[in-house]
């Protein structure tokens, strides 16, 4: 298990800890909650303790009831630190190596780790002495979560509040267990649905939510990669990590920007659902009911044309890449799977039935069988799409002689 230790400071972002606290819980993540005395004015420490089923530590010099110094053991045990929110008083502390309560002591005393998520003023966020605290400190290695832009509870409009909350997580989350077992290889993902124009009102696309392809994307930078994330619309955040995010919208668009990083990608992986035909003419006024492409008998016929195949063009044009299909059908995926192995020139490609329960669009889970160009295979039972997106990379790893 995992062990954080989370700072808290007084600021009114504080109540958003205990959500992040309730999530990393539910994670399996061990979490030991540090607070300020000013952070006590806006959460009890009694809401921090039930959620992380720990003691809450406050005070240097707390009764304790047997022998340890809290502060040394703490900073020993935390595999990572992490302090949300941080107020410009915690950043200007850890910048000039002040130790003169519980939260700073154990910063200065740890090895760990320090994440570090500000949530202040802007006015205060953007004085020359915040800003020169936090570029000490990055120059450091501690690493931050930007603070988001809005409406801040002084009623002031700019950038100050806290990163929310599930950005938080990533960051954490990417901190925890990244390995270095990609490192220094290049990986393009393409996710998400392309979206092809029929006029300015309307289009056709899929029910991809890009899920699956995110997933592997944020696995993968964990991992160490460098990662191209190639997505169409989703609702979805930019992963954690990522260090190239190219948004597209059409099968042309992700075409050209899969091509454009293909040469230097020594991985790439198709989890995009991307469409397999574009009309043939848009136009360029909304089409009205009776012309356009409405037909006597009622029927409307809409002229399709075919889109470029990115994964076989892939494949035709592969040289020491590995590459990696998606297979989604809703009958015969194994045999669909593997004439597209053959057929597109695949390293390696990941089928599912989309229609089979908990897997396929919009889901958190997936259900697949991983099939290699050496004819073996891998069946997965239903999961996260982080830890298939796990496997998945691991099973590329393996093939590459890397694992």
């Amino acid at each position: 298990m995992k062990n954080v230790v989370l700072g808290v400071t007084g600021g009114i972002a504080a109540y958003k800890a205990c959500d992040l606290v309730s999530k990393l819980v539910k994670k399996d993540i061990n979490v030991d909650v540090v607070m300020t005395k000013n952070a006590t004015n806006f959460v009890s420490p009694m809401t921090f303790m039930t959620l992380s089923k720990n003691v809450v530590n406050v005070d240097t010099f707390q009764t304790v009831k047997y022998f340890e110094v809290e502060h040394i053991e703490l900073a020993k045990k935390a595999d990572l630190l992490v302090i949300a929110p941080a107020t410009a008083n915690i950043i200007a502390k850890l910048a000039n190596g002040i130790a003169d309560d519980m939260l700073s002591t154990v910063a200065l005393a740890t090895r760990a780790q320090i994440l570090i998520a500000p949530a202040m003023n802007t006015n205060m966020y953007e004085n020359p002495a915040t800003v020169e605290n936090i570029i000490k400190l990055k120059s450091r290695g501690i690493k931050f979560v930007e603070p988001a832009t809005g409406l801040l509870a002084c009623m002031d409009v700019g950038k100050g509040k806290l990163a929310d909350v599930e950005d938080i997580l990533d960051a954490i989350e990417y901190e925890l267990f990244k390995t270095d077992l990609l490192k220094g290889k290049k990986l393009v993902v393409t996710a998400g649905p392309t979206i092809e124009d029929i006029d300015p009102v309307r289009f056709l696309t899929n029910k991809s939510s890009g899920k699956m392809g995110y997933a592997i994307a944020k696995i993968a930078a964990q991992m160490g990669a460098d990662v191209t994330l190639v997505s169409g619309k989703t609702n979805l955040k930019q992963p954690f990590g990522i260090k190239n995010f190219i948004q597209i919208k059409s099968a042309q668009e992700m075409y050209e920007q899969v091509m454009a990083n293909y040469d230097d990608a020594d991985i790439v992986i198709k989890a995009a659902a991307v469409a397999d035909f574009t009309p043939a003419k848009t136009y360029e006024n909304k089409v009205k009911k009776t012309d356009g492409f409405e037909q006597k008998d009622g029927t409307a016929c809409l002229e399709l044309k075919r889109t470029i195949d990115i994964l076989k063009t892939l494949g035709q044009n592969k040289k020491d890449q590995f590459l990696v299909g998606f297979a989604a059908e809703t009958q015969n995926v194994e045999d669909y799977a593997k004439s597209k192995i053959n057929g597109k020139n695949l390293d390696m490609i990941v089928a599912n039935n989309v229609a089979s329960k908990g897997a396929g669009f919009n889901t958190d889970t997936n259900v697949a069988q991983i099939f290699f160009k050496d004819g073996s295979s891998i069946k997965v039972d239903m999961m996260q799409k982080t830890q298939l997106a796990k496997i998945i990379l691991e099973a590329v790893a393996k093939k590459m002689n890397i694992l």
